[in-house]
């Protein structure tokens, strides 16, 4: 669930968006990693919301989809940096794909190394009675995430490492070794920071699309999306293979992973920055991609939950 949905949808792309958006396989490559990341906005609450309710736990469902959303997101930015560099260069080479596994082993290493560094400042400072304020823990974790990824580009002409990969590692080794309380207030600050940067994010996304450019390829554009929406629900059901789940447990496990929203307003513009001559196309599939399936995954869960997966009291 962590990347074989996300694999095939990719290959959706690869193979149609050529035929119907007039892109070349690489550049479809690059489109593909930017549409296949499910939303953490969307997904991530309502699986806790899930979890709480004990809806679905008993086959731990909305655990399982949790973990893989999560996992999901990190494995497409991976691919989508490599996807880039291939775009930029105009070819692709063997230690392009090599890279992937190297920059998500070092970016797990280098992340976890910090996250400890991190944590050893905190307890040191308050077992010398120089208690930290959650805000200024808050700040210290941003101004840290801002230097791995600072180090991603230093470090690139000499190896790959994963910046965005090392700040999830360092985030879940400061939970794991903090006290639960603090981990939850942390949370809690990041939460709001998060609610000012989600308007900054979808404000710069929407002033970055030409209308008139996504009206024009309106409906190859829709028609890709649903295809390669098709090609993740066989991912999906390819990873159900085996288990115990019924029938209505796996549609609910398709439903959860329609969305796509913060990934896609985060990286959507990236090509067109760059000046990719896929930019604009990758830009308004990645804006339609959000209008549609966005609420669509949103209302399948909300809707779904208690016919599909049910609930213990």
């Amino acid at each position: 669930m962590s990347f074989v949905p996300a694999c095939c949808e990719i290959v959706g792309y690869v193979l149609f968006a050529p035929l119907l958006l007039g892109v070349n396989h690489i550049e479809a490559a690059v489109m593909g990693a930017v549409l296949s990341a499910v939303s953490p906005a969307v997904v991530v609450p309502r699986m806790v919301k899930l979890i709480e309710e004990k809806c679905g736990t008993q086959k731990s469902i909305p655990q399982m989809i949790l973990a893989g959303a999560s996992c999901d997101d990190i494995f497409v930015i991976v691919l989508f940096s490599t996807f880039v560099t291939m775009a930029q260069g105009g070819s692709a080479k063997a230690t392009d794909f090599l890279n992937i596994p190297i920059s998500i082993v070092l970016g797990v290493l280098l992340g976890a190394a910090v996250g400890f560094a991190v944590f050893f400042l905190f307890e040191k400072a308050y077992q010398h009675s120089h208690k930290i304020r959650n805000s200024t823990k808050a700040i210290i974790l941003l101004g840290t995430s801002f230097l791995l990824m600072s180090i991603e580009t230093l470090a690139k002409p000499y190896v790959a490492v994963s910046g965005l990969l090392a700040v999830v590692a360092m985030a879940c080794v400061v939970k794991l070794k903090a006290d639960k309380s603090v981990s939850v207030r942390l949370s809690e600050k990041f939460g709001k920071l998060w609610i000012g940067a989600e308007v900054l994010l979808f404000v710069l996304v929407g002033a970055a699309v030409d209308v008139r450019y996504t009206l024009t390829a309106g409906v190859m554009v829709v028609l890709m999306i649903f295809i390669a929406l098709t090609f993740r629900t066989v991912g999906v059901c390819l990873c159900m293979l085996g288990t115990e789940l019924t029938a209505k447990e796996r549609l609910f496990c398709v439903i959860a992973y329609l969305p796509k929203a913060t990934v896609q307003a985060a990286i959507g513009s990236v090509p067109l920055s760059l000046g990719l001559s896929c930019g604009k196309i990758v830009l308004s599939v990645a804006v339609l991609a959000i209008l549609i399936t966005a609420p669509l995954g949103a209302i399948g869960i909300d809707r779904t939950h208690k016919a599909l997966i049910g609930g213990e009291n």
